[in-house]
């Protein structure tokens, strides 16, 4: 790995630098968070796609997952690479811009462009580090919300997400039944599981590790912990993936060399897939977002709200639904999508439930997956033509 420990010696690149369109709120409309925190002033930082029609009807909030951000369907302006569900937004696709207006905007906590533990500190100057106060998911959605609500759309026609960014779906479609015609959580849970819980911790402790973290104020001494991102980024990829999808395109196959080199360079390719994974990661993400985002994550219960019964969380809604997983995603397993599936069912919802058969694992829903993209133009095709949208 010796060709690359320079990179990670580098520091951050500035990937707020461009952050496509922002929102400024300022004090007299503060973030009231979970934590009785309130957060003032606050940028969020979006991008559209399509046209916005003359009822306003014809809106969909795309959520993102946990290393995305606003870019969903243009050019990162970090990385140069589509962006990360390109497969699905754009004209004549699954996401059709030419009849939808889509809004994705980088969460609360993150790191391109809207407020987070990497923006300065309007009370010190400085970044915000760990001052930042910990977020939620119903904070995103809180934020989210704000931005809605500005760009004057009184009614989503959907909102749609895979991961974190399907949790952020059932969130408001819980908290704001009336402002979502239609939610599609896509491999997602209703909460965070133990083991998920367990999988975040390694890669926080990862970065905490790296002394360049330095207690979360690295930024002060322009510096970043880009080994222990990198870590947390290879580690937590692995569970993005399933054994059969790394069997076919690895396996046990050398990287660069026709002998093993007896060595810890990258013998395998899988080594060098992760490695690269790693350091890629690094330039476009902060690690004290990785830290706030993931944490974000392992507090999510829905249920918790509703004395612990998930029904609970949707009683009385007249959002449409369609709940999609894959059989071979462990991280966000079929069992989970299901559960909630059933707590609707039992809340007298409309729900439709889609198992996709895949051995791609959790990252199935990021790729070229025809099963799930006419999925999506059939429900987001019922749902338009029950509000009349051509």
């Amino acid at each position: 790995m010796t060709d690359a420990q320079p990179r990670f010696l580098r520091p951050l690149k500035a990937p707020a630098e461009n952050p496509g369109r922002t929102l400024s709120f300022g004090p007299e409309q503060p973030l009231v968070l979970d934590s009785g925190k309130r957060l003032s002033p606050i940028i969020i930082a979006y991008m559209t796609y399509g046209r916005l029609n003359a009822a306003r009807s014809n809106a969909i909030l795309v959520c993102h997952a946990l290393s995305g951000d606003q870019f969903a369907a243009s050019t990162h302006p970090v990385t140069g690479k589509p962006g990360w569900w390109d497969y699905a937004v754009g004209p004549g696709k699954a996401i059709d811009t030419d009849r939808f207006f889509v809004i994705c905007a980088n969460v609360i906590g993150g790191c391109m462009g809207t407020t987070g533990p990497a923006s300065i500190d309007p009370e010190t100057g400085q970044t915000f580090g760990l001052g930042f106060p910990l977020v939620t998911i119903r904070d995103m959605v809180r934020a989210q919300l704000m931005l809605i609500d500005a760009l004057g759309i009184e009614q989503l026609l959907s909102v749609i997400g895979g991961s974190m960014g399907g949790m952020q779906a059932l969130q408001w479609a819980a908290s704001y039944p009336e402002r979502v015609y239609s939610a599609m959580p896509i491999a997602t849970a209703a909460r965070h599981s133990a083991q998920n819980i367990a999988f975040h911790e390694v890669g926080r402790q990862a970065i905490m590790a790296d002394p360049n973290w330095r207690g979360g104020d690295y930024a002060l001494s322009g510096i970043h912990p880009s080994k222990g991102l990198a870590v947390a980024r290879m580690a937590a990829h692995i569970t993005y993936l399933s054994e059969a999808a790394l069997q076919r395109k690895f396996g046990r196959q050398l990287h660069d060399r026709n002998a093993l080199s007896f060595g810890f360079d990258a013998d395998f390719q899988i080594e060098s897939y992760l490695r690269h994974q790693g350091m890629t990661f690094v330039d476009r993400f902060d690690a004290n977002s990785y830290l706030y985002i993931t944490r974000a994550m392992d507090y999510f219960d829905l249920a918790a709200d509703y004395g612990g019964v998930l029904a609970e969380a949707f009683r009385g809604s007249n959002t449409r639904f369609c709940i999609v997983s894959f059989t071979s995603d462990w991280l966000f397993p079929t069992i989970e999508n299901k559960r909630i599936a059933h707590a609707l069912n039992a809340a007298g919802a409309n729900v439709s439930f889609v198992e996709i058969e895949s051995d791609r694992g959790h990252d199935a829903f990021l790729l070229d997956e025809p099963e799930l993209f006419g999925t999506m133009t059939g429900f987001l095709g019922a749902a338009a033509a029950a509000r009349n949208i051509r």
